[in-house]
């Protein structure tokens, strides 16, 4: 199971609003143009990191703006503000394994905790990392 796109998406709509907003009214028409997907798909998207406080928009063409400071705001924030896992798990489990089957029978009790070993450190990780690092590795690569 992958990580919803929605995930990159708003990193990268992120970086996009911080990069273009002296210059540009920075709207979902511009931002889906950087992305190249559908003004929709950002206009979600925006809902719902406005949702979690992460952006302000202001409706029509007022522009979207980044609601509080980059480096208060890490990348486990953006994943759980855009739901970029079913119920919050990484890992999904087939339904029905076999009871009757020895490895059916034992295969949560087998994987679970390891599995929730990983999510964790996973989280850690992304918790760790700010939009201001991402930023910052942004601004070597794009010119201003």
């Amino acid at each position: 199971m992958q990580i919803s796109s929605r995930f990159t998406i708003a990193v990268h709509v992120l970086i996009c609003i911080e990069i273009f907003k002296h210059d540009h009214k920075v709207t979902s028409e511009l931002l889906a143009s950087s992305v190249n997907v559908n003004p929709v798909v950002i206009r979600r998207l925006l809902q719902q990191l406005k949702k979690a406080g992460i952006v302000s928009v202001v409706r029509g063409s007022g522009g979207a703006d980044v609601a509080r400071p980059l480096d208060r705001i890490t990348l486990l924030d953006i994943y759980h503000a855009v739901d970029c896992v079913e119920d919050g798990e990484l890992f999904h489990f087939h339904e029905n394994p076999n009871p009757l089957c020895p490895v059916g029978k034992h295969i949560h009790s087998i994987l679970d905790v390891r599995l929730e070993h990983i999510q964790a450190s996973m989280e850690r990780e992304m918790k760790a990392v700010t939009i201001q690092d991402v930023m910052n590795d942004a601004r070597v690569l794009i010119p201003e």
